[in-house]
C-alpha cells in the first residue's frame, strides 16, 4: 500500500468508528454501513475486511449484524 492509500483507509476507519459511536446503545446495522460504503465504490469483500479488521483491533464489537463502539 502507498502512503496515500494508508491515509485513506485510516480516514475511512475513523469515519466508521465515529458513525458507530454516534449510533448509540442500539448499535449500527452492518447493512447500513455497507450501503454507505458501497455507494462510494466499496465492494462487499473490502467492507468485510475493513469491519473484521476494526473488530480484531478492538475498535468495534460485533453482535449479530450490528456493530458497537468499544
Amino acid at each position: 500500500m502507498t502512503i496515500e492509500q494508508i491515509k485513506a483507509l485510516k480516514a475511512v476507519a475513523d469515519a466508521i468508528i465515529e458513525t458507530v459511536q454516534g449510533a448509540g446503545p442500539m448499535g449500527a446495522p452492518g447493512g447500513h454501513i455497507y450501503a454507505a460504503l458501497m455507494a462510494q465504490g466499496c465492494t462487499l469483500h473490502q467492507y468485510e475486511q475493513i469491519m473484521s479488521g476494526l473488530v480484531r483491533a478492538g475498535k468495534l464489537r460485533k453482535s449479530g449484524e450490528c456493530y458497537f463502539a468499544v
